[in-house]
């Protein structure tokens, strides 16, 4: 899987794995992976620019939208992003420019937010 997709996003991974793979965990574990990934990330910033990052990676993979449909129908392509914020009234804000470019794509935004005070 991870080489399919990579062919199709004209793109390379971070990371990858294939569904049943052997993953050795940091305390010498094996485990078996229970589904394939293919996972690019983007570099960090401070302070927090989630809009570049997310036109970071989406420039480096292919624009053609008939590509991202076959597989957003194939698969569940999201983008996961952790949020620290600075405060408790921190705020985040994107412009329709990204959210359009997420949603022609199928991708999904998940967003974990923490909250510096606890």
């Amino acid at each position: 899987m991870p080489d399919e997709i990579s062919a199709l996003l004209l793109g390379s991974p971070t990371a990858s794995r294939h569904k049943g793979q052997e993953l050795k965990l940091k305390n010498g574990t094996v485990r078996i992976a229970k589904t394939g990934s293919w996972r690019l990330t983007s570099t960090q910033r401070e302070p927090e620019d989630l809009e570049a990052q997310i036109f970071e990676i989406l420039n480096q993979l292919t624009q053609d939208l008939t590509v991202w449909e076959y597989l957003s129908n194939r698969y569940q392509p999201d983008l996961f992003c952790g949020i620290f914020m600075a405060g408790r009234n921190d705020g985040l804000a994107l412009s329709a420019k990204a959210l359009l470019a997420l949603g022609q794509r199928g991708i999904s935004l998940d967003l974990d937010i923490y909250d510096p005070t606890r």
